[in-house]
């Protein structure tokens, strides 16, 4: 089995569950057959970044021990806190104004702020053919959520932001792990940088009064198990598979996870009784297209420039 074989199927895992994951989030703060909220977002902020950071304390201190550069912990603070901790909080808050198909398609954005980080801050070479593909990919997610019932854009400003502000976070996340933790296994870097959350998440945990929200909310106890499923599944084994593609492939393949998202959100759909348009299917095709010229064409163009 080639790289690239491995590398494709990994991007497609990934897609399948952090498409699940908006889902997921609203689970765990609004009963779906009653509608009554249960944890707020920043309660599920908190639960999903200490459930994650405890099953992987464990490994994250006995790796700290190998390390003593400051510019390797520092680049690790920033996984932790950009790639995983804030974008939690920023995620659930936007998704109390914002349906999980806005949030979706706002997540889109992720791969045009790797292109300008990488460029403008680390330096990497801009290919114009990635540009194109970005570009495409974009406007296919547009088209594909636009008028879809999943889709509710009455949020306030702020709720978009969030979710803007998030990608903007993951950008600077995926190109740090790209150039200052290259080298560095992915179980290592995703340990220790959840390590680093452990303590803000427990204080967090008891701050915004989660104990009291379980032992009293009648709906907590099935909250929990998708907020434990967000947090196992969708963020701490789903991330060391990240962390495994970015060394493996480059911050733009690994950031275009983004655009498959909201096609594995529309399929949920179909299964789950929606209609799926002649629209969508275009759509869908017009994203993989701009993924295909992104990270096929562009990188056969990139390496044909290095070799000139």
């Amino acid at each position: 089995m080639s790289r690239e074989f491995k590398n494709w199927a990994m991007l497609l895992f990934l897609a399948v569950i952090w498409g699940s994951s908006f889902i997921l989030m609203k689970r765990g703060m609004i009963d779906k057959v009653s509608g009554e909220a249960i944890f707020s977002s920043n309660q599920v902020g908190a639960m999903r970044m200490l459930f994650a950071s405890s099953v992987l304390l464990p490994l994250g201190l006995r790796y700290f021990r190998s390390f003593n550069s400051i510019k390797i912990v520092l680049s690790l603070a920033v996984v932790a806190f950009l790639g995983n901790f804030i974008p939690a909080f920023l995620f659930t808050f936007g998704q109390t104004g914002i349906s999980s198909g806005y949030a979706g398609m706002l997540n889109s954005c992720t791969p045009i702020f790797t292109l300008l980080v990488g460029t403008l801050f680390f330096k990497q070479p801009l290919v114009r053919l990635q540009v194109v593909g970005v570009v495409i990919g974009t406007l296919g997610i547009i088209w594909l959520v636009n008028g879809v019932s999943v889709v509710d854009t009455s949020g306030s400003i702020l709720h978009v932001l969030a979710i803007v502000l998030a990608t903007f976070c993951y950008a600077i996340s995926v190109n740090t792990i790209k150039n200052n933790l290259a080298g560095i296994k992915a179980l290592k870097i995703t340990s220790m940088s959840f390590s680093l959350s452990f303590i803000p998440a427990l204080f967090l945990f008891f701050f915004f009064d989660v104990p009291e929200t379980i032992v009293h909310n009648p709906h907590a106890s099935n909250a929990l198990i998708y907020i434990g499923v967000l947090a196992l599944v969708g963020t701490a084994f789903s991330v060391i598979i990240f962390n495994i593609l970015i060394a493996n492939s480059s911050a733009l393949f690994a950031s275009s996870v983004t655009y498959f998202i909201p096609i594995v959100a529309i399929l949920i759909g179909l299964w789950d009784g929606e209609l799926l348009s002649i629209y969508q299917v275009l759509a869908m095709l017009v994203i993989l297209l701009g993924v295909y010229i992104a990270n096929v064409l562009g990188k056969r163009k990139e390496k044909k420039e290095q070799r000139i």
